[in-house]
């Protein structure tokens, strides 16, 4: 939506305000301010984010990309009128893929689309978009806010990003590092992050849960719980990695902690993870006992408390640890890498 245009008679009647579009870019500026980074430049045309890159810091740089949503979590977000939480889930499905291959994220850009401009509510959306991008160290650098009348509600909406980050190329981890005898280190998530909201919201409508609802098992309300923000890794493993030889990460996101582990794999070696090195969060047993959903689906779907890995030589394992938990994130030793053929297994009961 165009920034300082005015709302036409013919546009506005066919669910277009122009004015409201107008109205949020101007709510949002100073959430946008907080999300900055020195090497960012003014396009004048304001078409386009610049971004200065200081090349003669690298020797081979490359840069890379992700885009990602946030799915319907939204929905969640929508049906309890806050709106304020989803933004740093989008950051965090955005960055911390970046960060798997050792990036550093520089930048984003994000795309929201609505049935309906509702400036207070588009400033909320960003507002917490820019508080991932804090908390990730990056710049949300551009935007656009779309308003789709028809094709949406007037109260639905949908939220993409895009990010760029960059890494030495002889610097790129993956499964080309990874050797047998490495270790697992289990990043605690904070709640259900961004995956596997279409199974919570069947459980929510097929058992008539109520989102106000205060849930005991939870300690807060049922919507309160859904909406907890993911949590963002990329400035923990861009430390993790400076300081201790990583091999690998994997970002857990859908199709849970076995496929995506299996991911930062080699043919040839499987990373064995063991149950009972934790306690998944409140909310999974729940989501299981309310749905009834088997452990095979919930581990399939969800992260089951795991919301990123790090593969790291067993000789530095527990430095890892320490330096987590210097940072604040609760982590643990998993499981270790083993001779296999690329697959990543769960052995044993949670604790």
């Amino acid at each position: 939506m165009a920034e300082g245009a005015n709302s036409t008679p013919a546009y506005a009647s066919a669910g277009v305000d122009i004015a409201a579009g107008d109205r949020a870019v101007a709510l949002m500026k100073e959430h946008v301010g907080r999300a900055r980074r020195p090497e960012q430049v003014a396009d004048p045309s304001g078409f386009a984010g610049l971004f200065r890159l200081d090349t003669s810091r690298y020797r081979s740089p490359l840069l890379a990309t992700s885009t990602d949503g946030v799915g319907t979590k939204v929905m969640i977000a929508q049906r309890c009128d806050r709106h304020d939480t989803v933004g740093l889930d989008l950051v965090g499905m955005v960055v911390d893929d970046l960060v798997v291959c050792g990036a550093e994220p520089l930048f984003m850009t994000d795309y929201i689309a609505c049935g309906r401009v509702v400036p207070e509510r588009v400033a909320e959306l960003v507002k917490g978009i820019a508080e991932g991008c804090r908390q990730a160290g990056c710049a949300l650098s551009g935007g656009e806010t779309a308003e789709h009348p028809d094709a949406m509600r007037p109260d639905e909406y949908d939220l993409a990003g895009a990010g760029t980050g960059i890494v030495e190329e002889d610097a790129v981890l993956g499964p080309q590092r990874v050797r047998e005898g490495d270790a697992v280190i289990a990043m605690a998530s904070s709640g259900l992050h961004s995956n596997g909201y279409s199974l919570v919201r069947r459980v929510v409508d097929e058992a008539a849960l109520r989102l106000d609802a205060r849930v005991p098992e939870l300690g807060t309300e049922l919507g309160e719980e859904l909406l907890k923000p993911t949590r963002i890794y990329a400035q923990d493993c861009l430390a993790l990695a400076g300081a201790v030889e990583v091999h690998a990460f994997a970002h857990i996101t859908g199709g849970g902690l076995a496929a995506n582990l299996a991911r930062s794999l080699p043919e040839g070696l499987d990373a064995v993870v063991d149950r009972a090195t934790w306690s998944p969060p409140a909310v999974f047993p729940f989501v299981a006992e309310r749905g009834a959903v088997g452990p095979a689906d919930m581990e399939a779907t969800f992260n089951m408390g795991v919301g990123m890995a790090a593969l790291v030589p067993s000789a530095s394992a527990q430095r890892a640890l320490a330096l987590l938990e210097e940072r604040g994130v609760p982590a643990w030793h998993a499981g270790s890498v083993v001779a296999g053929s690329g697959k990543a297994r769960l052995e044993g009961a949670y604790a």
